[in-house]
């Protein structure tokens, strides 16, 4: 028997339907016809206005179709001369389909299209999903409470500001990198990204620049904690996910530091600057130090890569990104605009929600030392020779006085900080490295 219904509780309902199944014009339609039990004149023109107010974004949330519908002068009329007669006679059931952006449909990401089909493919009951989700910030609360997921380190950086290491605990660092490696590395990045993408490093990020008359440096603030969980939600969105698998997913990822954190955390930090980390770090964003975190920043970092890259290519020059720090190079033409071209590409991150870390900004000409990432550019990648004579010197003490008296940082793997920094040195220059490798080959090591 039809059901009449308030409007308010017809919207919601409509709002169901329309994001059901295929996001199509015939297959909308349909759905509001069943739903309503007839096909009514105004119900085709209504499906054209919201397929073309939402093509080429993502997937829309359902208030977000309920706003849609509240705004449109065309339902508003239908609902005020048909409103005795607008009836509900048939519930649309079933889960959404997966509904991806044209660009997206290549992606080769399993389809999951319910909050049951995710828990199963987590290999966890709904109602862990939900708990892992957080999406209404239960963990949030007190810090040292068993229903927070993460451990938290806050740490003092130059210029009185704030890094806060986020390190999920070990069940929910296992969902991550399942959906890591299940959904997130399979969404292609910009070519201009080199950070945390397989095949491509510190050298390829810097090696583009090698030999330019002038290379422009950037440094993003606060990089990480900039992308807010909505976005991720809506990336997940993007790839098709309805929107209870795509905020799930996005909560899992995404993390709000308890307000408790921050009162012990004054030592070293600039007051102004630790009001500005409670801010920022009091919302959803992504961790530093979950492992998906790094991936979903490149991602959400695709329009702006677009963006910087077309800048780029219309005065001549080159971009490469690693992670939060941006390289910029050209030659004659680049060198005339390199000032109003750094301002230019600061408005754009500016409009694309992350802000220049100005302090950090660089233009490095012909003459003085250009380096990125910690490798000298000029003519080739190498790294710096003060840095490579200090090394070679505290390796050469090494095996002279032995290891334990150059370890005057308190390093908890002496030996593997060693390794790691040959590695590096090897990396930018395989002659070198080759030379500080067989001098920590000589090290007695107890």
């Amino acid at each position: 028997m039809p059901l009449p219904m308030r409007n308010s509780s017809l919207v919601s309902v409509l709002a169901r339907s329309i994001l059901m199944g295929e996001a199509t014009e015939e297959g909308i339609v349909a759905r509001l016809s069943r739903t309503l039990g007839r096909k009514w004149r105004w119900v085709r023109p209504l499906t054209r206005r919201f397929l073309e107010s939402f093509a080429d974004r993502p997937r829309p949330k359902r208030r977000d179709v309920i706003a849609f519908l509240l705004h449109d002068q065309g339902f508003g009329r239908a609902r005020g001369k048909y409103w005795r007669e607008l009836r509900v006679t048939e519930w649309i059931a079933g889960s959404q389909k997966m509904e991806p952006v044209a660009r997206a449909k290549e992606w080769a990401i399993p389809a999951i299209t319910s909050v049951g089909e995710l828990a199963r493919w987590l290999q966890l009951s709904e109602n862990e999903v939900e708990w892992f989700g957080d999406l209404k910030g239960i963990g949030a609360g007190r810090i040292d409470s068993k229903l927070s997921h993460y451990h938290y380190r806050v740490l003092a950086k130059k210029f009185g500001s704030v890094r806060l290491i986020e390190a999920p605990k070990p069940r929910l660092k296992e969902l991550q990198r399942r959906i890591l490696s299940g959904i997130i590395e399979n969404i292609p990045v910009h070519l201009a990204a080199h950070g945390f993408i397989k095949g491509r490093s510190i050298k390829s990020f810097a090696s583009l620049h090698v030999g330019k008359r002038v290379v422009l440096r950037m440094d993003l603030k606060d990089f990480f904690a900039s992308i807010a969980g909505a976005r991720i939600q809506a990336l997940f969105r993007t790839s098709g996910y309805p929107e209870s698998v795509a905020d799930l997913l996005g909560g899992i990822c995404t993390n709000a530091v308890p307000a408790s954190l921050w009162k012990g955390a004054g030592g070293g930090i600039d007051p102004g600057m630790l009001r500005e980390a409670r801010q920022l770090y009091r919302r959803p964003h992504l961790p530093q130090g979950a492992p998906t975190s790094p991936a979903l920043a490149n991602l959400c970092a695709y329009r702006f890569d677009c963006r910087l890259n077309g800048l780029a290519e219309a005065v001549g020059a080159i971009y490469t990104r690693y992670a939060d720090d941006l390289a910029f190079s050209g030659d004659e033409e680049f060198e005339r605009c390199v000032e109003r071209f750094a301002a230019q590409a600061a408005a754009i991150l500016l409009e694309e929600g992350f802000t220049v870390h100005h302090r950090k900004t660089r233009i490095m000409r012909q003459g003085v030392r250009q380096y990125l990432a910690g490798l000298v550019i000029n003519e080739r990648t190498n790294v710096v020779r003060e840095d490579f004579d200090r090394l070679k010197a505290i390796l050469t003490n090494c095996v002279r006085y032995g290891p334990e008296s150059q370890n005057r940082e308190g390093h908890g793997a002496f030996r593997l900080h060693l390794e790691g920094r040959v590695g590096f040195v090897e990396m930018a220059n395989p002659a070198k490295g080759l030379r500080l490798r067989r001098i920590l080959d000589q090290i007695q090591w107890k």
